[in-house]
């Protein structure tokens, strides 16, 4: 199955529903199937400036659903969306993604077929450490400086941060505004400036370490 839907659940009254309502449909399907748990791939929310700003909200629901549905992907589309078009034309590419993802995990063709997820941080003094998964080829930067990082302190005010790829393929993020970070989110806006990606060019998914409202 291929699903790409979100948009009007990015309502304010509904979107924190989506990650439930998300891995519901998938168990429902399969249920009414009766075959299994069949392969289930999405498309999350690319960006787009118009609208609420729970953008964010939905697509952060797609990622937790993909970690807890069994063979389920997701194909990340932060970078290829129409920000003035909630439809956006280049199919093409969001096709590409998820082609890849059932070759990779439905057929065994050794290829990458995520962009980096997050997969653990730690706070070291005044900065914040951050380690993904599927960094195939290593993270990189879609342009000369790493953008699209947030941090905040125990006043939970985001302000920007400047990151960095470390040579061990982490990356670190701080702020000299914020002394003692507490979180750091990415890419958290409906139409976001980002730029990581792994060595196969994928776009990392939006996330945040705290969870606020």
């Amino acid at each position: 199955v291929i699903w790409y839907q979100g948009e009007h659940n990015t309502r304010a009254d509904c979107a924190y529903l989506y990650r439930i309502q998300l891995p519901l449909l998938v168990a429902d399907w399969r249920s009414r199937w009766g075959q299994g748990e069949f392969a289930f791939a999405w498309v999350q929310l690319p960006n787009f400036q118009g609208g609420n700003n729970r953008w964010p909200i939905v697509r952060e629901a797609m990622l937790e659903s993909l970690r807890v549905v069994p063979n389920s992907g997701m194909a990340i589309t932060l970078d290829v969306g129409d920000p003035k078009d909630i439809h956006p034309t280049n199919k093409q590419e969001v096709g590409k993604r998820l082609a890849a993802w059932a070759l990779a995990t439905q057929y065994k063709k050794p290829m990458p077929f995520c962009g980096p997820l997050l997969e653990s941080h730690r706070v070291e003094k005044s900065q914040i450490v951050l380690k993904f998964t599927h960094t195939e080829g290593g993270l990189k930067s879609r342009g000369e400086t790493l953008v699209g990082f947030e941090i905040a302190g125990a006043d939970k005010v985001w302000r920007p941060a400047k990151a960095e790829i470390t040579a061990n393929g982490e990356v670190v993020v701080r702020s000299a505004v914020v002394d003692e970070p507490l979180a750091v989110r990415y890419a958290w806006s409906n139409n976001p400036e980002a730029s990581l990606i792994n060595g196969a060019g994928l776009p990392a998914s939006p996330f945040r370490t705290q969870k606020w409202d």
